[in-house]
């Protein structure tokens, strides 16, 4: 049973620019009426994308907005995203101004051999954000798809040796309880490479942990995982 949030995980992983609106980045939303030729910053958003719905450049966006980093913006920020008096009426632009849902059903593979069949405890969404799987001390972990490690934790408090593997703009699995981690942060991985040996650091028992969160929020891991 995990016992302690790593939502600081989840901040570290929207500093390092991976994705701008994990909801853990968010210091809260704001709603209202947004004036004529800005946007309210949504969960998924990141300047380039923004700047690229409203024909704008990244450089342009943020000189417009005084943003000394443009990688960091934050969910409920208003940004101006048209020159002032810059017509709108297009229905190009009334169209571009609802939110874009980014593609989150990305398919997954099991992170250990025989994992469907091991399945200690299941995602609960309170008391267990993820599934418990059992196997063999040393066992491989794999990265359930391609991607780019983007944490790697010596001890994390319920968690144990843990590892973060960011797969697009809003998704981001975990694995944790590990023996030993076979990756370093910043590293590209492939579906299948091994990222750990199974272990139980931090933990009762010899496990894995596996977690998929979408947008900073964990989701049940299991209609992701292919059978």
């Amino acid at each position: 049973m995990i016992k302690t949030k790593i939502s600081s995980l989840w901040n570290a992983a929207c500093a390092a620019g991976i994705t701008v609106a994990l909801a853990a980045c968010a210091g809260g939303s704001s709603s209202g009426p947004v004036p004529e030729g800005h946007y309210r910053v949504k969960q998924g958003d990141t300047l380039y994308r923004i700047a690229k719905r409203y024909g704008q450049s990244v450089q342009t966006l943020a000189a417009w907005n005084n943003l000394p980093n443009s990688a960091q913006i934050e969910v409920g920020q208003v940004l101006r995203v048209r020159r002032a008096g810059q017509p709108s009426a297009s229905s190009r632009d009334v169209s571009a101004a609802r939110p874009v849902e980014p593609v989150n059903r990305v398919k997954l593979q099991w992170p250990v051999e025989n994992g469907s069949a091991n399945v200690l405890q299941p995602y609960n969404g309170s008391t267990n954000k993820g599934i418990d799987i059992g196997g063999m001390q040393g066992q491989p972990v794999k990265a359930a798809a391609a991607g780019k490690v983007i944490y790697v934790g010596e001890e994390v408090r319920g968690y144990g040796k843990l590892v973060l593997i960011s797969h697009n703009a809003s998704t981001i699995t975990a694995y944790a309880h590990n023996d030993s981690i076979l990756v370093q942060k910043d590293q590209s991985v492939q579906a299948g490479q091994a990222v750990a040996t199974m272990g139980n650091s931090d933990a009762d028992a010899v496990k894995l942990h596996f977690e998929v969160r979408i947008n900073g929020k964990a989701v049940n891991p299991m209609p992701y995982l292919q059978n």
